[in-house]
């Protein structure tokens, strides 16, 4: 996804980059190092790559959050994806299957 973006990024485009679970554990697809092709691309086009996790941003917005989204939530105007998987001993798979982004939304593990 990231190489058919990357050339049609304007000058000073603001690149956030979040949700890299998925490849936290993946083997290169292939044996070709597009980091020095990316990081040309990066200075030329002067592009504001910055990461970033959720959690920063829970201490200033988390209780707005919670009350907008939450409305929305009940009214049926936003809804969310889970991925539920029955008992403790399914955890391990479950886990490796969402290192692996095998799972879309939420993964859960029902216990109990």
């Amino acid at each position: 996804m990231w190489l058919a973006v990357l050339p049609l990024l304007n000058r000073y485009a603001r690149v956030p980059v979040c949700g890299l679970m998925a490849f936290y554990n993946s083997v290169p697809r292939s044996n070709r190092d597009m980091l020095p092709s990316t990081m040309m691309t990066i200075v030329r086009r002067s592009l504001l790559v910055q990461g970033y996790i959720n959690t920063g941003f829970v201490a200033d917005h988390y209780a707005n959050f919670l009350q907008e989204v939450g409305a929305l939530v009940a009214s049926g105007r936003v809804r969310y994806r889970e991925d539920i998987v029955e008992g403790l001993e399914a955890a391990p798979k479950a886990f490796i299957g969402m290192l692996s982004g095998r799972n879309f939304g939420k993964l859960l593990v029902r216990v109990g």
